[in-house]
């Protein structure tokens, strides 16, 4: 099916990039309708000059962005910069109607990004509908001028960015979504780099390939931007030593394979000390719930080595974990440490002043008496999915809630979502009754103070069906201080959270059926979206906003907004 999406152009101006092999540029970056063959298959997709994934954006740490963002496209578009934390200037934040309106056809806006304590891979990505699914690509933060990386400078860097391809359109899968109350559309493969692999068809003249020099370490800078599923990814014989996840440093963690979700990114050592051949790079989806399908296929990419030699055919494919091995997938999240050295010190909240306990389930929802069998009612039987965050399924406004608070406009939200669940219950049992899955909707946040001490703690319940979330917030990173399976114990878990060496991240998977927690300051003010990085799940209304208020310093308030905010839709 070829599908048309006309053009969107984007240009991103970099200042400031500090290192000096590296001048200030000014690059012009395109969002346009581009053809691509995968699978046999040749359609029209959304993407940045044309390239999927988008291009990768170069800077140093404390550097300013200037994104000038012009839509010559048919669709409402927004950009998120996703784990930039936006200091006191919210409004170039991206998500759809919660921190702008969207880009409608033939207007242009302008974000400005300045980059604070992010250091190594972060990514942009669209924030409208499904439109990341091509419109993502990564930023790479670099040290800033008379500092380097806490390990040795590897020999070379590669950005390896995981992402899903569909044959249909993807504005067509999301409606359908939506329309349906059922499960999406699975995708047709999973890519690296853009690319399927040799495990598909039509697909092994333009397997990635990644060329190393044998003796010598390399930087992977890896992105999950698949749209519905944790990835396993391994090198055939080789192992991978994770230094870095989410724009911060992390203590060396050395294994086969790596679990990465969506929204996640990981900075990865990879040393070429295998005999010189060429060997499978693979990533295929971990799926720890009960029920629903998901794509399992395996997407591949080749790490191949300089010299003369006979290499094998097919080259060597690494050993991944079965697709619902939860152990690896807890046990690996649940290892990730800080650097927390004296050079890259931590500071873990410890005295807390505001405890929230938010649940997070797939629910459902009763067939509307109007609907039809076969267009509405899909879900189990015969309702429709929704997803909810304690009980309460975010409903989008047509106002963006950042210039509703910022202008004091009524009617757009609530300020009263709840701290703990409206109704406790055993979060993790088998035996939970039907009435329990049906939940509230509404668009509501949580007001919170400047300058709290918050401890979160996401729990995971088996309503419907229990499966992982991973979890993510904007305008902030957080410390993970806690996990564990089972419903989270007030008085016994605590005892045994990581106050020491906590991993700082912004994008965190919280285990089927149990429970993660975290700790932040509220030092940014502003309007920010926290949701579920399966877009299925915020699709279903798996999200909530949090408002931290201004502080009372010169410094602790929210900026003004840039005089080109797009306009809300009448």
């Amino acid at each position: 099916m070829k599908v048309f999406v006309s053009s969107l152009i984007v240009l991103f101006l970099l200042s400031g990039v500090a290192q000096a092999r590296r001048k200030t540029r000014r690059p012009k970056f395109v969002i346009q309708d581009s053809n691509f063959t995968r699978l046999c298959n040749t359609k029209s997709i959304l993407t940045v000059n044309g390239e999927f994934p988008g291009p990768t954006i170069h800077a140093a740490r404390g550097d300013t962005l200037l994104i000038d963002i012009i839509n010559q496209s048919k669709e409402n578009i927004t950009i998120h910069w996703h784990g930039a934390k936006q200091y006191r200037f919210p409004w170039s934040d991206g998500p759809e109607f919660i921190t702008q309106c969207p880009l409608e056809p033939g207007t242009k806006f302008t974000q400005k990004i300045v980059l604070t304590d992010e250091v190594g891979t972060l990514w942009w990505h669209a924030h409208s509908e499904w439109s990341r699914a091509t419109v993502h690509g990564a930023l790479l933060v670099y040290p800033e001028e008379g500092t380097t990386y806490p390990f040795p400078k590897p020999r070379g860097e590669m950005q390896i960015v995981l992402g899903e391809w569909w044959n249909s359109d993807i504005g067509v899968v999301h409606d359908e979504l939506i329309e349906s109350g059922g499960d999406p559309e699975i995708s047709d493969a999973y890519v690296i780099n853009g690319q399927p692999g040799d495990l598909y068809n039509c697909s092994q003249s333009d397997t990635f390939r990644m060329k190393v020099e044998p003796g010598k370490t390399y930087l992977l800078r890896m992105v999950n931007a698949v749209m519905n599923n944790i990835l396993f990814f391994s090198v055939a014989n080789h192992s991978l030593t994770v230094v870095g996840s989410d724009g911060a440093y992390t203590k060396p963690l050395t294994s086969n394979v790596i679990s990465i979700a969506p929204g996640q990114t990981m900075d990865i050592l990879l040393e070429a000390n295998q005999p010189p051949n060429r060997y499978y790079m693979a990533a295929k989806a971990y799926n720890g719930g009960l029920r629903g399908q998901f794509d399992t296929t395996t997407t591949t990419a080749i790490l191949q080595y300089t010299g003369n030699y006979t290499p094998a055919s097919p080259p060597p494919l690494p050993t991944i974990p079965a697709f619902n091995d939860s152990d690896f997938q807890s046990n690996y999240t649940a290892s990730l440490r800080s650097l927390a050295s004296s050079e890259h010190p931590i500071d873990v909240p410890t005295n807390i002043s505001t405890h929230l306990f938010f649940t997070i389930s797939i629910n459902l929802n009763i067939c509307p008496d109007n609907s039809t069998a076969n267009t509405t009612c899909l879900g189990p039987g015969g309702n429709r999915f929704a997803a909810t965050v304690n009980n309460l399924t975010f409903v989008q406004p047509r106002i963006d809630i950042l210039q509703a608070y910022y202008k004091q406009i009524n009617g757009v939200y609530g300020d009263d979502f709840p701290d703990i669940p409206t109704t406790t219950f055993n979060y993790t049992s088998t035996l939970l009754t039907q009435n329990q899955t049906r939940p509230d909707a509404g668009t509501k946040v949580n007001m919170l103070e400047y300058n709290e001490n918050v401890e979160l703690v996401f729990q995971g319940t088996s309503l419907v069906a229990g499966v992982d979330h991973p979890m993510h917030l904007h305008g902030y990173s957080f410390y993970v201080v806690g996990s564990g399976p089972g419903n989270f114990d007030r008085e016994r878990d605590p005892l045994n959270y990581n106050l020491v060496d906590p991993p700082l991240q912004n994008t965190i998977t919280v285990r089927r059926n149990g429970w993660a927690a975290i700790r932040f300051r509220t030092n940014n003010p502003g309007v920010w979206l926290m949701h579920c990085h399966f877009e299925r799940h915020i699709s279903w209304g798996m999200g909530m906003v949090f408002i931290v208020k201004n502080g009372k310093g010169a410094n602790e308030t929210i900026l003004p907004p840039p005089a080109n905010m797009p306009e809300c839709p009448l």
